[in-house]
């Protein structure tokens, strides 16, 4: 065969291959998801779930949070390569700014000292409050945020796990906390990225987008950045890079955020996100949400769809209850929300660790069940989200999880 022949057939083949893939890399979920299914309870859903083969395609119902942060250190290059071969068909950046006011991927503005190595480095001297070691009266800490450096500062540190050791006595020590069930094994590079570069990355990997814009820990404005300059600015990174806004789901837990969207940027506000956290509200006019009590939503769900609000995302627990049987039912938040016409997203599977001790404070709502069943009612979890609360997307730190129930019940 000669060797016109041989490169002429290879480049078939891979021209094949990308038409079969599309964009982005080929998904491959590895062995978690029959992990979840070979400790579910029998019955028609496990039988579903157990027969399901592939191939498994990236899907948007599937959604990395900060990446596949269970094994990579999360807003990395490395952590959404990683998302996206497993399958999520939309990325994450939370946004925050530096001191030059640039756009930057970090859960909070302040989580430096937990989630990079700047307490190893001489940034360290730059911290909101510098390391601190644990003593008998008080645990260790320290605070360093984004705005305390430049951009050009920013892009010299490694991302790591997010964790701390609030027992240590030294910057090792205080470092090196990340839970067991979790791993180092990847943190060895975090490679850490503007918004700017999550854009490109992120359409590299043919996956969609859902920016979160964080709330400062500085005092706004920020030498003379606005709240309202800060969430133009997101979005103006997508119109330069040439982003459809129906490729973008921009998110806040400021409504007045989602609000601003709505009224100044209307194509991307059609489907801007309000991150629901009520639950721990300090406003007294606001009020404590109770997921089973709707007289406590303020605003009610149909007072928001008027507002223009299409989009809600609330965590896990609060689309939840047990019926009086124990079996995982919607709560009145979620049918009050349906009812509204409000799309739902909810947040945040796989990021409590095995599930027999009831699954801590994204599963509070159905402890019970969760503790019952252990890592077999991850999927039971989510078919409840899924079928009978209608959710439209599903945030994990493990998407491989979400994007297998998808693929396998054809959403």
């Amino acid at each position: 065969m000669t060797r016109l022949l041989i490169h002429t057939i290879l480049l078939s083949t891979a021209a094949t291959c990308a038409v079969a893939q599309g964009a982005g890399p080929a998904v491959d979920l590895g062995p978690r998801p029959y992990f979840l299914v070979d400790r579910m309870e029998e019955g028609a859903l496990r039988d579903r779930l157990a027969a399901c083969e592939g191939p498994f395609e990236r899907t948007a119902f599937s959604i990395g949070h900060r990446g596949a942060p269970m094994q990579f250190p999360e807003h990395t290059v490395e952590s959404n390569r990683a998302a996206a071969r497993m399958g999520a068909g939309i990325l994450e950046c939370d946004v925050t700014f530096t001191e030059d006011h640039e756009l930057v991927c970090r859960h909070a503005q302040n989580d430096l000292h937990t989630t990079t190595d700047i307490l190893a480095t001489d940034l360290a001297s730059e911290c909101t409050t510098g390391f601190t070691g644990a003593t008998a009266d008080a645990p260790a800490s320290a605070e360093c945020r984004t705005s305390d450096i430049t951009l050009a500062e920013f892009r010299t540190l490694n991302g790591k796990m997010d964790a701390a050791d609030d027992t240590a006595a030294d910057v090792a020590g205080y470092m090196d906390g990340t839970a067991a069930w979790r791993t180092d094994l990847y943190a060895t590079t975090g490679t850490l990225m503007t918004h700017a570069e999550s854009i490109a990355l992120f359409d590299e990997l043919g996956a969609d987008f859902t920016p979160e814009l964080k709330a400062p820990s500085v005092e706004m404005p920020h030498d003379g950045f606005s709240q309202e300059d800060y969430a133009q600015k997101m979005i103006d990174e997508y119109r330069e890079a040439g982003i459809d806004p129906s490729r973008v789901w921009a998110q806040s837990f400021d409504l007045s955020d989602v609000l601003y969207w709505i009224e100044n940027e209307p194509e991307f506000g059609a489907q801007a996100v309000y991150l629901d956290d009520r639950y721990e509200a300090e406003d007294e006019d606001e009020g404590l949400i109770d997921p089973m009590d709707a007289a406590t939503f303020k605003p009610t769900m149909q007072e928001l769809a008027d507002m223009g609000v299409n989009y809600i995302a609330p965590p896990t627990w609060m689309l939840l209850t047990l019926d009086d049987a124990g079996e995982i039912v919607p709560s009145v938040y979620a049918e009050e929300a349906k009812a509204a016409g409000l799309d739902i997203i909810t947040w945040t599977i796989e990021r409590s660790g095995p599930l027999a001790s009831g699954g801590g404070w994204y599963y509070q709502s159905v402890t019970d069940a969760v503790a019952e069943g252990g890592d077999g009612m991850m999927y039971e979890v989510i078919d409840v989200l899924a079928q009978d609360v209608g959710v439209v997307g599903i945030f994990s730190d493990w998407p491989a999880t979400v994007t297998y129930y998808a693929n396998c019940m054809g959403l």
